[in-house]
């Protein structure tokens, strides 16, 4: 018994020990150096030009990547478990991984080949005034590339999960295909979309690679956040750099607890009916 104990408290022990190495002692000494010398200096941060601008930018890609990828995410995980394609379902599958297998920094090559210049369409998108890359769309475009599975790899497994019966039972009542997504469907599937989208939107927020060949990582223009990090850090504004950090984990533990502020009701719900003694089940 003893024995056991002592394992477990080992196991315990190590595991926190790893997270306190990896996690929580980095983000304390981002914390500490953004702050030592007092507020004056974050604030300077803050209010400079060329942070507004990549906090706008970032907020834009944002904005727009994770409400793309969320409906494409959605309605590709119906099409998949739903209405599974006879031949080359391992194609679709194979292809939408293919952003988490492929470097960042060979998907921005591969827009930039497309879209830039001398692309397959940027000479025709200049022609007509649309510039892709080394502006705004071309970073959107990257940002949607890189968080293109996160929904999807999310939402199969719980729609494979919940089965058919209450959509079947919908139909069999007169319920239209709409009807049942909105009121049978999605709610059975709103957790997996919930922590899509969480990762989609931890995903857009921290990239780096793809963004920075697609930018040309002009300040005040093409910047995102993660570039500015990179470009105060390598001119020794370090306040600058660890500021802009902080501000971009705010952002991520802000969609965390966002998403988890709806989670204390359904959990005491669940919990009560576990917590109810054997012969007491609802009739």
């Amino acid at each position: 018994m003893r024995s056991a104990l002592g394992s477990r408290y080992t196991l315990r022990t190590l595991a926190l020990g790893y997270l306190v190495l990896l996690l929580v002692l980095p983000c304390s000494m981002i914390v500490y150096n953004t702050f030592k010398d007092g507020l004056g200096p974050v604030w300077d941060a803050v209010s400079d030009p060329a942070f507004l601008s990549a906090l706008k930018l970032t907020l834009i890609a944002v904005g727009i990547a994770v409400p793309a990828n969320t409906v494409f995410g959605v309605l590709c995980a119906l099409a998949l478990v739903r209405r599974p394609p006879k031949h080359g379902g391992w194609l679709i599958n194979t292809m939408i991984g293919l952003p988490l297998a492929l470097s960042p920094v060979v998907v921005g090559l591969a827009l930039i080949l497309v879209y830039g210049q001398d692309g397959w369409f940027g000479g025709w998108l200049l022609d007509h005034g649309i510039q892709i890359i080394f502006s705004t769309p071309g970073i959107v475009l990257a940002t949607i590339f890189v968080t293109l599975p996160f929904v999807v790899r999310e939402v199969v497994p719980v729609l494979r999960e919940v089965g058919t019966d209450q959509e079947e039972a919908a139909w069999t009542l007169g319920a239209s295909r709409s009807q049942t997504f909105r009121r049978i469907t999605l709610p059975a599937i709103r957790w997996g979309v919930a922590y899509g989208i969480v990762l989609t939107t931890a995903r857009a927020l921290g990239e780096y690679g793809a963004v920075a060949v697609v930018s040309g990582r002009l300040a005040g223009k093409t910047e995102t956040l993660t570039l500015h990090v990179d470009e105060e850090y390598l001119r020794f504004n370090e306040v600058a750099a660890y500021t802009t950090s902080l501000v971009l984990a705010v952002l991520a533990v802000a969609t965390l607890i966002a998403m988890n502020a709806f989670k204390p009701k359904e959990y005491k719900e669940v919990a009560d009916v576990d917590r109810r003694p054997p012969g007491h089940e609802t009739v």
